[in-house]
């Protein structure tokens, strides 16, 4: 295989990766997700097959759990699970604190109103 065909081959696995930004999150069910800026992504320290749907959208599978990840407009990262049984919620970023209890953001989005008791 020439240099040339071994780059094509490669190219779209690396792109795909490329859009991944450092995290570390907690779920619940103690599951804890771990990804390197750039890739790869691991959950309960195994890493995941990931499967990218646009710049914006990616999820990682591992053992019955399936990460879905998503970067916000203004770049920020968010994270939910699915597992076994039907099993699902949002998982907390690290140095996600939810919010201040007292405030509402004036600029907060639908999205994120969960995080901001105030704003509910």
């Amino acid at each position: 295989m020439t240099m040339i065909a071994a780059f094509f081959l490669l190219a779209p696995a690396t792109s795909a990766l490329a859009d991944i930004p450092l995290l570390n999150a907690k779920c619940p069910g103690k599951i804890e997700v771990h990804a390197d800026q750039g890739g790869p992504v691991y959950i309960n320290g195994k890493q995941g097959k990931l499967k990218k749907f646009n710049n914006n959208y990616y999820e990682v599978r591992n053992g019955g759990v399936t990460i879905s990840l998503s970067i916000n407009p203004d770049g920020s990262p968010s994270a939910s699970y699915t597992g076994k049984g039907g099993a699902n919620g949002v998982c907390n970023l690290a140095g996600d604190t939810g919010g201040s209890a007292g405030e509402c953001p004036p600029d907060v989005s639908q999205a994120d109103r969960y995080k901001y008791p105030a704003c509910n």
